[in-house]
């Protein structure tokens, strides 16, 4: 216990005396902009792939469309997050001119990742939609698009929320890969501390503390949002 105590001081000296706690904001800080910006840039993409894949394939453009989709879901989800994030970030970037930083690289990557995933999660919401919604809506004069856009898909994200809150948490969790790239994430601040005190016990185990709790916080704020849904719908239905 005495021992446990000694590195506890010494975490605590880093932690305040050097600067340690400002390279932990700037940690979270990014972990939750990579994972929150990724999920949004995810679901905009899953979703644009979720509606290609689901439009009838009776027209060459639509069968082309639902090819690509399935070669983009394919390739995202058959290798690794950090396996993309270095390709992007040392042989992409380089090979196109451009100069991004580590954050930037991991937003962009994040969201492409999630966005496989996010398509096939979407996917399934629209299937689990009655065919009735479609057909009504374009039985009052609406086009196909309008009708997936203000009928169907705002259906299927409440049928799909708890999937959505799961990738979320995904998302931050994968954020620790990001050091590949610079960025300077909740890995590499704690991993600084532990660096500057020679001791990674206490501070690897903050570090899961505040995975724990992020998730933690992520779960009860899904939880009141289906209990909000589900009450709006019991108003709607009587």
């Amino acid at each position: 216990m005495d021992n446990f105590g000694q590195k506890l001081d010494v975490f605590l000296e880093v932690f305040l005396e050097q600067n340690g706690y400002q390279r932990v904001i700037e940690g979270l800080q990014n972990t939750l902009l990579i994972a929150v910006l990724g999920l949004l840039i995810g679901i905009l993409i899953g979703t644009l792939i979720a509606t290609a894949r689901v439009v009838p394939k009776y027209k060459v453009l639509p069968r082309i469309l639902n090819g690509f989709c399935s070669f983009y879901v394919g390739l995202f989800r058959g290798t690794p997050m950090v396996v993309q994030l270095l390709v992007c970030y040392y042989v992409l970037l380089p090979i196109l001119g451009l100069k991004l930083t580590g954050v930037q690289v991991s937003v962009l990557v994040f969201g492409l990742n999630s966005g496989a995933y996010i398509s096939e999660i979407m996917r399934s919401g629209i299937l689990s939609v009655d065919h009735g919604q479609m057909e009504a809506g374009r039985a009052v004069g609406l086009s196909f698009s309008v009708t997936m856009i203000k009928v169907v898909i705002p259906q299927a994200i409440k049928n799909i929320l708890p999937t959505l809150g799961n990738e979320f948490i995904t998302l931050i969790k994968e954020t620790s890969v990001v050091s590949f790239v610079g960025a300077a994430d909740l890995y590499v601040a704690f991993n600084y501390i532990g660096s500057n005190s020679y001791e990674f016990m206490v501070p690897y185990l903050v570090m899961a503390v505040i995975y724990i709790v992020i998730v933690m916080l992520i779960s009860l704020a899904i939880k009141i949002m289906e209990r909000s849904l589900r009450k709006s719908d019991r108003r709607h239905s009587s």
